[in-house]
């Protein structure tokens, strides 16, 4: 068991998180707070990926098609309804009951690993293609325009429910997501303890002797699919809600890979690792976006191949580990004076009595 799969692990995230979501807004500016929401969302985003991969075993091109339709849900429902509470959990659910619905042909169906991974790939660029081809008065969903290329602008915020006339500005934006994020992140850990994700674990480690057992791995499969979908469509709409904004590329390639290196780097198997990997390389991103000397495609990739050939355990593993042994070295005793083991005292044979 790993420091954060422990329980002193558990109480140490939830510390710092709950740090983090009451002191941030007290110490940045407006700008950096807007910033640190984005990489929130990147987080919740990367969960749902690590859930599926680093617990399920699936290995998922298409989690930006979850995200986008996630994104899209909110747009349109929030343009057609008055009350945003509502598309907030349409968004949630769409594109939860799509990763289900993809998930019970390919699983139900016998796709290998690798077909599972072309499948969802072409399902996200299918998404990419047709958002971008939506241009047009003709294309519109109710009082929704799609916008094509051009993306859905002025995207009617969340507000508080009951209440359509308080919406959330910037302070209360990072609350929620950051709020969401603790909700999300201990709500898996929770899932994965129960005996629900140890059955997921086990058809990850061996389906075959999972299905011997009598554990219909299909449908396990098909379930976490769906869970990981739903996660994804939530980080979706909290970026819709972050810019007001969303267009076609949250299908397209360039996210799906991103979500695959933020993952990769933070660490398979765990759930603080995708969080990691994703605050730290958007981060990355962020501010290699405001020079002109390297290209963030050609230092995400160069990262990329370096943590696949030298840390392929990713960052939050391989931390772990070299703690371990740091620790495990200091606790041995120092070599000292050898002492000889003291012979045991013979007690004096027993006489018998003269008679």
């Amino acid at each position: 068991m790993s420091f954060w799969e422990s329980r002193a692990g558990l109480i140490t995230a939830a510390v710092i998180g709950l740090v983090l979501l009451v002191g941030l807004p007290q110490v940045v500016e407006l700008f950096t707070l807007l910033e640190l929401t984005v990489y929130v969302i990147a987080a919740i985003l990367a969960l749902s990926l690590g859930l599926i991969w680093g617990y399920g075993g699936i290995l998922c091109f298409g989690q930006a098609a979850f995200y986008g339709l996630g994104a899209y849900t909110y747009a349109v429902a929030a343009f057609n309804m008055t009350d945003n509470t509502v598309p907030f959990l349409l968004a949630i659910a769409v594109p939860a009951l799509f990763a289900g619905a993809l998930g019970y042909f390919m699983f139900y169906g016998k796709l290998s690993d690798v077909y599972v991974g072309v499948m969802t790939l072409v399902v996200t660029l299918i998404f990419f293609k047709f958002i971008n081809h939506t241009a047009g008065d003709e294309y519109r969903i109710g009082q929704a325009l799609l916008g094509g290329f051009n993306g859905i602008p002025a995207i009617p915020p969340l507000h508080w429910p009951g209440d359509p006339n308080a919406f959330f500005g910037p302070e209360e934006m990072f609350y929620l997501c950051m709020a969401l994020l603790l909700i999300v992140y201990f709500g898996l850990r929770a899932l994965l303890a129960s005996h629900f994700g140890r059955v997921v674990v086990a058809i990850r480690e061996n389906e075959t002797r999972a299905e011997l057992l009598g554990y219909d791995t299909r449908l396990y499969k098909t379930a976490v699919f769906a869970i990981g979908g739903g996660v994804a469509g939530l980080a979706g709409c909290l970026f819709a809600n972050w810019g007001a904004f969303v267009s076609p590329n949250v299908f397209s390639l360039t996210q799906t890979a991103q979500i695959i290196i933020w993952v990769l780097v933070g660490g398979l198997g765990t759930l603080i690792g995708p969080v990691v990997g994703a605050v730290a390389l958007s981060y990355l991103t962020t501010q290699l976006g405001t020079q002109t000397v390297l290209n963030s495609t050609l230092v995400m990739g160069a990262i990329l191949v370096l943590f696949v050939l030298l840390v392929p355990r990713g960052l939050v593993p391989s931390l772990a580990m070299a703690w371990t042994k740091l620790t495990g070295q200091r606790r041995r005793r120092r070599p000292g004076r050898v002492e000889r083991p003291r012979r045991p005292r013979r007690e004096p044979e027993e006489t018998a009595d003269a008679g």
